[in-house]
């Protein structure tokens, strides 16, 4: 339109600004000799200390020899969502996603089961991801939480919840995904234009210590994006972040799944990181949990609409 101006990308926000200055400040991870069980000690303090929802009941279970926790919020709906933490599979676990589970199960009126799966570089692939298949397996076996099976994962588990729907689409009803991380060839274009807070180089650490072999990097269920049968998918939603590395494949996903014939709705966060959603510090997490919370909730009550 004439005289209107031409809209280009939006700057970072002052929060997300200030935590990509940190993270730029902070030891790389791929510097040698950096002490991984330091770093996941501290995340786990850092989370002890976070300010927690009340819920219902919040309950630990043995999946079949998974450690996982269950939500479960008053008045609970038919349904469970599986939440898959991220961490770059290195990373996190029920304790560090513990604030995040809460608002999730109380926002969606869902119980969400999160999983705590093996990570590397101790345990490589395909440790995650066939821990999460037992973890489904049990799911399978519980009346109380028979119903809509919905997967839930940021960043590293994001892949993981994608993997699992691939290898059983047809038991899962919805997949939501926040900055998946998907390519462990860093083939798209953000990494070079967008990569604020989270590098190139970071990513790639994760990958060596998450692959097993060089052959793994060509596995669907390490890559995804590779699977040829992304259009057997349920209805899925995936949210990117403006200023992330991840962004690009996250939006590739997108575009595949549609072209397969997939129900599916994407969204980029203007001006955000990767890592935001997880903390309520930046303006766009509620938000982008509110929007999350609310698709799976459709999602189940859709589910339990056709089977009535």
């Amino acid at each position: 339109m004439a005289g209107c101006p031409t809209i280009g990308a939006m700057a970072l926000h002052p929060r997300a600004r200030r935590a990509a200055e940190e993270s730029a400040a902070a030891t790389p991870y791929s510097t040698p000799g950096y002490d991984i069980a330091a770093a996941r000690a501290a995340n786990r303090a850092e989370a002890l200390v976070s300010e927690r929802e009340e819920v219902a009941t919040v309950e630990d279970v043995d999946a079949d020899g998974v450690p996982a926790r269950l939500y479960t919020p008053a008045g609970a709906l038919r349904g469970l969502v599986v939440h898959l933490h991220g961490g770059g599979f290195v990373f996190h676990d029920v304790e560090v996603h513990d604030p995040l589970c809460r608002r999730l199960a109380n926002r969606s009126g869902l119980r969400v089961l999160s999983v705590d799966y093996r990570c590397a570089p101790e345990h490589r692939f395909p440790a995650a991801p066939d821990d999460v298949d037992t973890a489904l397996e049990w799911v399978a076996t519980r009346p109380e939480l028979a119903g809509p099976l919905l997967l839930h994962g940021d960043s590293a588990g994001g892949n993981l919840a994608l993997v699992a729907a691939l290898r059983r689409p047809e038991r899962v009803a919805a997949l939501a995904l926040v900055y998946p991380f998907l390519d462990p060839t860093a083939g798209f274009g953000s990494y070079l234009t967008h990569a604020d807070g989270f590098s190139p180089d970071e990513a790639a650490w994760y990958w060596d210590q998450y692959a097993a072999t060089s052959a793994d990097r060509d596995d669907p269920d390490l890559a995804p994006l590779l699977s040829g049968r992304l259009g057997d998918l349920p209805p899925t939603l995936v949210v990117t972040a403006e200023h992330d590395p991840l962004r690009d494949e996250g939006e590739e996903l997108v575009l595949r799944l549609a072209e397969a014939g997939v129900r599916v709705a994407g969204f980029r966060c203007l001006g955000q990181i990767h890592g935001y959603y997880r903390h309520l510090e930046f303006d766009a997490a509620e938000p982008t949990m509110l929007a999350v919370a609310a698709y799976l909730a459709e999602a189940a009550r859709s589910w339990r609409a056709t089977r009535r």
